[in-house]
């Protein structure tokens, strides 16, 4: 028989405390029934000899000592079937499409269990985004969690949609699958979200969880964790190579802090959890590929850093534990220029694992270093021209800052629907350095300028 407890002693925000239980476990699923006769889910947060702590998901409204809790024994599981493919779902795995319920193959524990460092395979095949400052100078590789770091204002959403519609792996046969996780996002940009993969047809490959700002805070932090189990499930019982797109995880920090406070736990930095870090890991840790499985599980993680800090700690420790960062610029999206990627601070550390003969083309690291040292050089010496003024510099000075502008103009922007290969954005790249001289190509071996610079190709 069900035991009932009526041994509310507080409620703080999202949260009841009990007294006089028995042993419950962490992540515990709760019906906390209310004298009216409503009842409310909820899920163990806390649990000790003394005291068990309860988050309850649709808040702690109309609550009292009167109201009694139920322990159900199980933790929080997702339906899962390869049904999931082309369903808008709540943060909390609920239909908002108008389809019918999930019928599950099974359910699964959306905490999901640790991959095994040892059973971990080194990333190395290429992923295609269509994005030029993506593909060609911060490669994304299957597997590979790599996040995107923005601020507030700027074009991250359109950018991971983009991503969505275009991300592809060529050349093969495989499934790809989409699966997009938006936490706290407003409701205008959430029915932007469902026209834009209904009317592009990218709905059809995708799995989206969507997790309004007016949704309870408790709800933002199992939503990742619902996305991240439904891409488990296709990647490794479906052999299909994922990729997971998590916005904003600022607003799943601030969803954290909150929690944090209604526990009056001792804050971190900035206020935060002093276990932030772990929980982030938990997250991204579940990007990978593992050894003798097909399928693989890819992550773009998207952050807007308050006021555009990235030692905030948001970004701060979303670099220790990610491989690398895009990160999105204001100076570029004031000049109009999207997407306004910054490839200067912007780094994929597992690129040189994916690119290559064979992978992309046997010029692409030389050329995307060339690319990343004449723009850098640029860059700079747009400082010096506000104070010398552009006549007081070489000839050779004033060819690398045009090379800046052209290559902001022509690899860096491009349309929100234009979608680049990889071809494509080489010869970009190559069209512009052929700018430079051929002296000033230092990073470019001669083989490659011999083969693919475009005044050689003329002459032949």
């Amino acid at each position: 028989m069900t035991k009932e407890y009526k041994t509310i002693v507080d409620i703080a925000g999202p949260l009841i405390f009990l007294e006089k239980t028995e042993s419950v476990g962490y992540g515990e699923l709760v019906q906390v029934n209310l004298p009216d006769g409503t009842t409310k889910r909820g899920q163990v947060l806390d649990t000790s000899a003394e005291m068990v702590v309860v988050q309850v998901f649709e808040g702690t409204q109309g609550l009292n000592d009167e109201s009694g809790v139920v322990f159900s024994g199980e933790t929080i599981k997702l339906p899962v079937a390869k049904d999931l493919l082309g369903r808008i779902l709540s943060g909390s795995g609920e239909p908002l499409d108008g389809g019918p319920r999930i019928i599950p193959d099974k359910r699964v524990d959306v905490n999901g269990a640790s991959m095994n460092p040892f059973s971990r395979r080194p990333p190395e095949e290429f992923i295609q985004t269509g994005i030029s400052t993506i593909d060609g100078t911060n490669t994304l590789v299957r597997g590979q969690k790599l996040p995107i770091f923005s601020g507030s204002g700027l074009p991250h959403n359109e950018i991971a949609l983009q991503i969505a519609r275009q991300a592809k792996v060529p050349g093969s046969e495989e499934d790809f699958a989409v699966v997009f996780a938006a936490m706290g996002i407003t409701n205008e940009e959430a029915q932007s979200f469902m026209e834009d993969f209904e009317k592009t047809g990218a709905l059809e490959r995708a799995t989206v969880f969507l997790n309004l700002a007016d949704d309870p805070a408790v709800e933002r932090i199992i939503t990742p964790r619902m996305a991240l189990t439904a891409a488990e499930y296709l990647a490794y019982e479906h052999d299909m190579h994922v990729l997971v797109i998590l916005t904003d995880i600022t607003n799943y920090c601030e969803a954290l802090r909150q929690m944090g406070a209604a526990r009056e736990e001792v804050p971190g930095r900035r206020g935060y959890p002093g276990y932030m870090y772990t929980d982030l890991a938990s997250l991204y840790e579940r990007a990978g590929v593992i050894k003798g499985n097909k399928g693989s599980v890819t992550q773009f993680s998207i952050l807007t850093m308050p006021g555009d800090d990235i030692t905030h700690p948001i970004p701060d420790l979303s670099g220790y534990i990610t491989e690398g960062q895009i990160v999105v610029s204001r100076e570029l999206h004031r000049k109009g220029i999207y997407p306004p990627i910054n490839v200067l601070p912007s780094l994929s550390r597992l690129m040189n694992s994916g690119i290559g003969d064979g992978k992309t083309r046997d010029d692409h690291k030389a050329v995307s270093d060339q690319l990343y040292a004449g723009y850098a050089e640029g860059r700079d010496l747009r400082g010096l021209v506000a104070i010398v003024g552009k006549e007081s510099l070489s000839e050779r000075d004033q060819r690398i800052l045009e090379f800046a502008d052209l290559f902001e103009d022509r690899f860096v922007r491009q349309a929100k629907d234009e979608d680049r290969n990889v071809e494509d954005t080489l010869s970009i790249a190559w069209e512009i350095l052929s700018e430079l001289p051929e002296a000033q190509l230092t990073r470019i071996d001669n083989k490659y300028i011999d083969k693919y610079h475009p005044a050689h190709q003329n002459a032949e």
